[in-house]
């Protein structure tokens, strides 16, 4: 359980500083696995120095967690003793000259065209679920949805006849998002077809529904997502994401400017953006290496 003062501290990101839900979660996860570590060590929160961090991010090495998650651990913790200091719950911020890993330069898995159509040729169409499934993945590659954004689309945000959708991103920070004719009629012989059937008699707001006619989960979409992809016999790592990752290369490489793409991902920053360059400069190589007579 969480002292008093970070569950405050949760509070506060949350009221105050307008986080997502996923972000509070994350956090709230790194808080109680290094309370966890301060009871195991017999330490309260305001006994907490330099070393006892160190000796903290020490344990999670020999754990062998990955960079990314140590790293994570570090901001959470930075930001809150920041706030602890700030409001005069400790005297001294141990977090000062704490410097996260390096992260590990990789780029993500994108999926060629060839490949999106076959994962998008997967499901069977016969059956409610399968048209479900099938305008839900156009969604996602037409659009770059996050996957909390698209299990949390609303009937109301769809505007269909203008080909747009709206969505709720990162710090509940809304975006208007074109969609395209192709998934927009599968939207349309989803909701025509499958949707009153799934739902049954149930009022639900939610877009896409699973076969109760309740909201899907995140893991009910990335279950779901892994088992197309051994149908379609894709043998990348692909996730949800990945399709939002395949739909900002593939605009990207037919001309898109990149502030265009930051605005359709809802990025903050450019720089998150610009991972997607690399993405393309990368293919680009690949092609020349395969088709240049002389690479």
């Amino acid at each position: 359980m969480l002292p008093d003062v970070m569950a405050d501290y949760l509070n506060y990101v949350q009221v105050e500083r307008g986080l997502s839900k996923n972000t509070i979660t994350a956090y709230r996860q790194d808080l109680l696995a290094f309370c966890a570590f301060l009871a195991k060590n017999e330490k309260t929160w305001q006994q907490v120095d330099h070393l006892l961090i160190l000796a903290y991010l020490n344990e999670l090495r020999q754990e062998h967690r990955a960079n990314t998650s140590i790293a994570r651990m570090v901001t959470t913790l930075r930001k809150c003793f920041a706030y602890l200091k700030t409001e005069g719950l400790v005297a001294h911020d141990p977090m000062l000259n704490i410097k996260p890993p390096k992260k590990a330069q990789h780029l993500p898995a994108v999926l060629t065209v060839e490949e999106v159509d076959r994962l998008l040729d997967q499901p069977d169409l016969t059956t409610p679920l399968g048209i479900r499934t099938r305008a839900l993945l156009e969604v996602l590659y037409a659009t770059g949805l996050r996957v909390s954004e698209l299990i949390n689309l609303k009937m109301e945000d769809l505007h269909l006849d203008l080909g747009l959708i709206q969505t709720l991103g990162k710090g509940d920070k809304e975006r208007i998002i074109p969609i395209g004719e192709v998934a927009v009629d599968w939207i349309d012989r989803y909701l025509a077809e499958s949707r009153p059937v799934l739902v049954k008699e149930q009022r639900t707001a939610t877009l896409f529904v699973n076969d109760h006619g309740r909201s899907l989960s995140r893991q009910g979409v990335w279950q779901l997502i892994k088992k197309l992809v051994v149908q379609a016999g894709i043998e990348k790592d692909v996730s949800p994401h990945t399709l939002r990752h395949s739909f900002a290369t593939h605009i990207l490489e037919n001309g898109a400017d990149l502030r265009i793409v930051q605005e359709l991902l809802g990025h903050a920053d450019i720089s998150t953006t610009q991972i997607y360059t690399h993405i393309s400069k990368k293919r680009l190589s690949q092609v020349y290496d395969r088709y240049h007579p002389r690479a």
